[in-house]
């Protein structure tokens, strides 16, 4: 089968790798649609050296496809059935995925595949609300980067009873979308100082509770100056850097609650998954704005250029198998 390899920092391309075979407990599934995040740009360019190359399939984890062959009896997931499957590893930008079937879910049929698609990353947002330092209901919260996943946090929060939702980025094109998902007010803070932003819109405060979604080593550093003392700091973003400076003595005189979160496939019964993808098929949330570029598997390296520089208006890039 045909899959996109990680070979170098920066550096990806296509190979031919044998198709998996079918083992017990297991769903061989054909690929149809991905979607890219930032997991998959840490990879292709962020990722220690001596991690390089990564398998056949990276990167690529956001996947729905088509059940071609199973060995799970009693499962409920047959040949056939459209469904969204958990990835380990990144290793799902490929034309076929073998996946352990405690990680397979079957779709609704009512909504573009595109759109469930994005239940995987939206599942990551429900597991990170639920392991918050504390409740966020009356306060205000800043979320720096307007990316998928900082839209899906905005929306999050907003749901959780936040007062306020102040949304963060430095591109324009990423400041429409906030106020569509609950957005109180968008700030660029490239354009503006963004404590003095925060403190204009609160009466003086700085955030209560700040969430980190994008990973840069400029936003991580930003994050803890628009928090106010004994507030909240929330790092999601995956780090685009494993060393950088950082100001400690700013940071320690915040005396702020500190939380990294991972880890949404430990969720029992993979259950905020099914969750985010109950909200998007009742269309609690229409997750179709955010979708943004479209790009057949054969163009995927201009995919990865394009979620990579976050050009030509670019939020969420979607890639389409051929059929």
């Amino acid at each position: 089968m045909r899959a996109v390899q990680v070979m170098a920092p920066g550096r990806a391309e296509f190979v031919e790798t044998p198709k998996p075979a079918l083992k017990p407990g297991h769903a061989l599934i054909r690929t149809r649609r991905l979607s890219l995040c930032g997991s998959d740009i840490f990879m292709l360019h962020y990722a220690p050296p001596e991690m390089y190359p990564f398998p056949p399939g990276t990167s690529g984890h956001e996947m729905v496809g088509v059940v071609e062959s199973v060995d799970a009896p009693g499962s409920g997931i047959e040949p056939g059935m459209m469904v969204l499957s958990l990835v380990m590893g990144n290793a799902a930008m490929a034309e076929y995925y073998l996946a352990p079937i405690e990680h397979v879910i079957p779709l609704p049929n009512n909504k573009p595949i595109e759109e469930l698609l994005q239940a995987q990353q939206l599942g990551t947002i429900i597991y990170a609300a639920k392991h918050l330092p504390g409740p966020v209901i009356g306060k205000n919260v800043a979320v720096i980067g307007q990316g998928s996943v900082g839209l899906w946090w905005v929306w999050m929060l907003r749901r959780m009873g936040a007062r306020r939702v102040i949304a963060l980025d430095v591109l324009p094109h990423r400041l429409m979308l906030p106020k569509r998902y609950g957005a109180t007010h968008t700030i660029n803070n490239r354009e503006v100082d963004p404590q003095e932003a925060i403190r204009s819109i609160t009466g003086g405060e700085l955030a209560d509770v700040v969430i980190e979604a994008a990973g840069e080593v400029e936003t991580i550093n930003l994050a803890y100056t628009l928090v106010r003392q004994h507030g909240d700091l929330v790092y999601f973003g995956i780090p685009h850097a494993m060393e950088m400076t950082f100001n400690f003595g700013e940071f320690f005189r915040k005396f702020p609650r500190v939380k990294a979160i991972s880890g949404a496939m430990s969720d029992p019964g993979q259950g905020v998954t099914h969750q985010a993808l109950e909200y998007i098929a009742t269309g609690e949330i229409d997750v179709s704005h955010i979708l943004t570029h479209r790009f057949a598997f054969d163009q995927v390296l201009d995919a990865y250029e394009v979620a990579y520089t976050r050009d030509e208006g670019s939020v969420k890039v979607v890639i389409e198998m051929p059929e």
